[in-house]
């Protein structure tokens, strides 16, 4: 840990190490669910709009995820927690539908099934962000911005 030039210890970044590999992971799944969703919307959204939508939701919750895992304020730290929790319960949820009735969900979003269409990476990714916040927490201190 460094100081500061007040004399206090500076917080740790959270993007170094593992963390810069845990945003790149988010910030390509945000790519894929982007590019997947916006496919799916133009060509067949008719076909399954509920699929279709929670693509989309998805999209935008691993883009602000992204986001707010690389700023560094108290203020993104709690959006990181949110979109971190918001994308875990999402990914339980549409992965236990999508297994129980399996008729919700005909055409497969990315979290239906668990992620298992992107190797279950949409599980394990905000066990790993939630482990990855709680290490690296944002002093208090730091303002509001």
């Amino acid at each position: 840990m460094t100081q500061s030039d007040t004399g206090t210890p500076a917080p740790s970044s959270r993007v170094s190490g593992i963390g810069r590999l845990l945003i790149a992971v988010y910030g390509v799944l945000a790519l894929a669910a982007t590019g997947r969703s916006f496919v799916q919307i133009v060509r067949a959204y008719d076909e399954a709009p509920l699929a279709y939508t929670l693509s989309a939701l998805a999209a935008v919750v691993y883009i602000v995820a992204t986001i707010a895992l690389i700023k560094r304020s108290a203020r993104w730290y709690r959006i990181a927690w949110i979109t971190i929790s918001f994308e875990l319960l999402g990914v339980l949820v549409v992965g236990t539908l999508s297994l129980v009735d399996p008729a919700l969900f005909q055409h497969a979003t990315v979290w239906s099934v668990y992620g298992s269409g992107y190797v279950f990476i949409p599980l394990v990714l905000p066990l790993l962000g939630m482990w990855w916040l709680r290490r690296h927490p944002v002093a208090l201190a730091e303002g509001r911005s």
